[in-house]
């Protein structure tokens, strides 16, 4: 890395992530070059690595999340960069809702892990791979997203499913279940973790 690049690092490095959301909303190209295409570039570089986008560089497709996390929605007339809590981190943030994105519009270059999961067919596939992704995130935060959660056992599901890697009988074992129970709270405690992203501005 050059000495310029390390010192726009430096200097991005010393706003938080309110004043960083502020300056992008704000079109401050400066700031929004330093954190987006330059402290954030790995980011987008991995996500562009996972999926077959129509983006031939990393480059395009922050082109393309930087337009997509500043467009208006038509229910709220707000960006989803707007209806950001700040709960998470920014970067964080960032994660999921490219991911988010990806996965809605692009195929994975690798087979998703479905854990051999014959019952699969039961669960909401959406969600379940929204969920999946919480194992790439840093473990701080996703601990904030569970306390958010209203109901503990929810959250513990989610943990030991999604966070810990347990298959759904395991988890059922864990939590006393029958697997008709388990498939049920499966069900809401994703819809309620869903909740919380989009609470957050994730979704």
């Amino acid at each position: 890395m050059q000495r310029q690049d390390l010192k726009n690092m430096a200097d991005i490095n010393r706003y938080t992530d309110r004043e960083i959301a502020d300056a992008i909303l704000g079109r401050d190209a400066r700031i929004t070059h330093d954190f987006l295409y330059r402290k954030c570039y790995p980011l987008f570089k991995s996500i562009h690595d996972k999926y077959y986008t129509d983006c031939e560089t990393p480059v395009e497709l922050i082109n393309q999340i930087y337009v997509y996390i500043l467009l208006p929605k038509k229910s709220s007339g707000t960006s989803k960069l707007q209806d950001f809590g700040f709960r998470c981190t920014l970067t964080m943030w960032l994660k999921i809702v490219t991911e988010n994105y990806c996965r809605q519009l692009f195929g994975r270059r690798m087979p998703v892990d479905e854990n051999n999961d014959t019952s699969s067919d039961r669960l909401n596939l959406g969600e379940e791979s929204l969920v999946s992704n919480t194992r790439n995130l840093d473990m701080a935060d996703v601990k904030k997203l569970l306390k958010m959660m209203p109901n503990r056992r929810y959250s513990r599901l989610i943990e030991y499913r999604y966070i810990e890697e347990k298959s759904n009988d395991e988890t059922a074992a864990l939590m006393e279940m029958t697997m008709d129970n388990y498939y049920n709270c499966h069900r809401r405690a994703k819809a309620q973790y869903c909740e919380v992203l989009r609470k957050e501005g994730l979704l």
